[in-house]
């Protein structure tokens, strides 16, 4: 019997994402967050680091980066490569009074950068990111629909 690759599992997500609309106000569960403008899915989640296990992190990183890859490569197909979102320059911009619009301010907080694609219907984008909130805490792979700025760098 061979279990189903974790991986394939990601692409059906990213799809029925696609398909929400965003709610009204804020909702947050296991899954991940959502909120007028914007839905989180937490694609693939990582085992915790408590045990500073070097070894097991760079593993886990491996795994969740090859399943960012390869959703890359599908979603490429579909809407020609990605933009690389600095992710960085907004979290810096929320240092200097600047709201980032969400996700974009959750995701800052996680992970340096996202690849994402405007998509064709002209008002939302789609982002991939991996990141991890403290250095213990799980590895997540992410996917996010958002409307507005995403391609713009904050001013």
């Amino acid at each position: 019997m061979t279990t189903p690759d974790p991986c394939n599992q990601c692409l059906p997500m990213v799809d029925e994402l696609l398909a929400l609309p965003f709610p009204a106000t804020a909702t947050t569960d296991a899954t991940g967050y959502a909120g007028p403008g914007h839905q989180v899915r937490y694609l693939r989640i990582s085992q915790d680091f408590w045990h500073d296990d070097r070894r097991a992190w760079e593993q886990a990183h491996a795994e969740l980066e090859a399943c960012l890859d390869d959703l890359t490569r599908t979603l490429s197909a579909r809407w020609n490569d990605p933009l690389v979102v600095d992710l960085w320059a907004w979290l810096t911009a929320g240092f200097d009074g600047k709201e980032a619009p969400e996700p974009l301010e959750y995701l800052s907080q996680h992970a340096t950068n996202m690849r994402a694609w405007p998509l064709p219907n002209g008002t939302h984008w789609l982002g991939l990111a991996l990141g991890q909130a403290d250095k213990e805490l799980p590895l997540v792979l992410y996917a996010a629909v958002g409307t507005g700025p995403v391609l713009q760098t904050p001013s």
